[in-house]
């Protein structure tokens, strides 16, 4: 498992580094945002959208009212809120289960609040406030964590 740790010093400079980081995205992936309130998930996911080519960084926002936010033509992007899901009831009216459909880019926020099992491969990036406006990014790139636990769980 591959381990990446990036340090920007201010918000154009997490967007920029989501821009470059999205050359390495091919659908089907998940992206998994973790990290605390205010450490970057939005302003990095910016970079990613517009270094996609699906939206610009001004039409990117912050989904945790509406839960999901669709950008792109060909090739979808979903961006996803996990924050106020509490249950499996709840992840369920997201209809996620579409999201499966047809290869695309899946950028959970909040992902360590509901795991998904998905037979996906998943990158995970941590963020992390370390001090004014410079941010920790760990990109943790490896098996899908989502095979290994439907491996496990039938048998």
């Amino acid at each position: 498992m591959a381990e990446e740790v990036v340090i920007t010093h201010s918000a154009e400079e997490t967007t920029r580094w989501g821009r470059k980081f999205a050359a390495r995205l091919q659908a089907p992936v998940l992206v998994l945002l973790c990290g605390e309130l205010g450490s970057g998930k939005t302003t990095l996911t910016k970079g990613i959208v517009a270094g996609l080519g699906a939206a610009g960084e001004d039409e990117v926002t912050s989904p945790t009212f509406t839960l999901v936010h669709v950008y792109g033509e060909m090739t979808k992007v979903y961006h996803a809120d996990l924050y106020r899901i509490e249950n499996i009831h709840d992840f369920e009216t997201l209809g996620m289960e579409d999201v499966f459909a047809k290869p695309a880019v899946v950028i959970l926020e909040w992902a360590e609040r509901f795991p998904l099992v998905s037979p996906w491969p998943q990158i995970r990036v941590r963020l992390e406030h370390v001090s004014g406006d410079t941010r920790r990014l760990t990109v943790v790139a490896g098996e899908d964590e989502g095979s290994a636990a439907n491996s496990q769980g039938t048998g």
